[in-house]
């Protein structure tokens, strides 16, 4: 029972140094951009209480905020379990537009069924849609080499211009710019539906998966062979081969998980707030906007839950900041310093070099430094 407790406490105290170093840029960050607006003319206080009511003002504005969040987490956790491998998947966009459509096909064709299987027919049909767009990716990094990078790039435009074939033809609602809405036995449960407070809320209970997937994640990557494998693979691919770890295998495992996590959130997003996808003018922002959830959270996948709330509170109290005068664009700023702080480790360099200097200080005060 001890040994148990012990490796909890080890696990949590692993998970928060983790997290501590980007928590602490973010700080430093919103320290920044208050100087910043302070230095416009503009007053930090009122910024940052017209941000933080945007966003949390109340019930319905938090339920906001939390559909936004529902998105980015699983869209921030494709790109760090890949990450979690070596592997930079910024094709997350691509696999999330796949779990769209899919689900809107699941969706829209299979009328009839009994609501829970519909919806969890829906959500299966768009994760592996993600996954197997992912999938191809790994499978040609694993076969011939090719850089994740460049394919999943490509991989995004041509998922782009394939929903929006399928949008204007098989899919389409006939003289509309975007396809079928889905049966109402495919939609994900509302909170509004059951409490006044969220009525005029998009809130659904996509938000509770989201935040389960991810502890999933995190015990897959910390607590199984197969995280362990597909850890070992992204510190040093070479050794795992030594080890009898088959390199090629995880490879493709890895972006294969990571695109279900990305078809995922376009199905959560399709069954819970637009019930329809749109002919696409160009890219929705949700993989790019991953990108820097995974950053920002340091590519763990606790991290990423928080890391996805600041960014959905960023995005939902900009407006209100707006109203206040406040330029819309020092939200803008604000993410670019965080995003500049932690992938500089300004504040891991900070902390490193306080340390440093305080242990020659005190090695000059014992006289053991000339």
């Amino acid at each position: 029972m001890e040994n148990r407790l012990d490796e909890i406490k080890n696990s949590a105290k692993n998970t928060l140094k983790e997290i501590l170093y980007p928590l602490t840029a973010i700080v430093v960050s919103f320290l920044a951009g208050a100087i910043l607006v302070y230095a416009f003319g503009n007053s930090p206080k009122v910024a940052y209480k017209a941000l933080f009511l945007g966003a949390l003002g109340d019930l319905n504005k938090f339920g906001e905020t939390l559909v936004t969040t529902t998105t980015l987490i699983l869209t921030g956790l494709s790109v760090a379990f890949a990450y979690k491998c070596g592997l930079f998947n910024i094709g997350a966009e691509g696999q999330f537009i796949m779990g769209s459509v899919a689900a809107v096909w699941i969706g829209w064709a299979l009328e009839g069924l009994p609501p829970s299987i519909h919806v969890l027919l829906t959500l299966i049909a768009g994760a592996l849609a993600g996954g197997i767009w992912a999938g191809f990716v790994g499978w040609l990094k694993a076969k011939v080499g090719s850089h994740e990078v460049i394919n999943s790039i490509m991989m995004n435009y041509i998922a782009l211009n394939l929903s929006n074939y399928l949008i204007m033809t098989v899919l389409n609602e006939p003289g509309k710019a975007f396809s079928f809405e889905i049966a109402p036995t495919a939609k994900l449960w509302r909170f509004s539906q059951s409490f006044e407070q969220f009525k005029y809320s998009r809130l659904h209970i996509g938000i509770i998966i989201a935040i389960f997937v991810a502890l999933a994640a995190y015990y897959l990557l910390n607590k199984t062979v197969t995280g362990y494998e597909i850890r070992s693979v992204g510190f040093n691919p070479d050794a795992s081969e030594y080890g009898g770890i088959n390199v090629k295998r995880n490879i493709v495992l890895a972006m294969l998980i990571s695109g279900l996590f990305s078809g995922l959130a376009g199905a959560i997003h399709t069954a819970g707030v637009q019930y329809r996808v749109n002919n696409l003018f160009g890219l929705t922002g949700y993989g790019f906007d991953g990108i820097s959830v995974a950053l920002v959270g340091n590519n763990n996948p606790i991290g990423v839950i928080l890391s996805a709330l600041l960014f959905g509170v960023l995005q939902k109290g900009g407006p209100m900041m707006q109203i206040e005068g406040i330029p819309k664009e020092v939200v803008g700023i604000i993410q670019g310093i965080i995003l500049l702080f932690v992938a500089s480790n300004f504040v891991r360099v900070m902390v490193q070099r306080y340390k440093e200097n305080k242990e020659i200080r005190a090695q000059l005060k014992k006289g053991e430094v000339k």
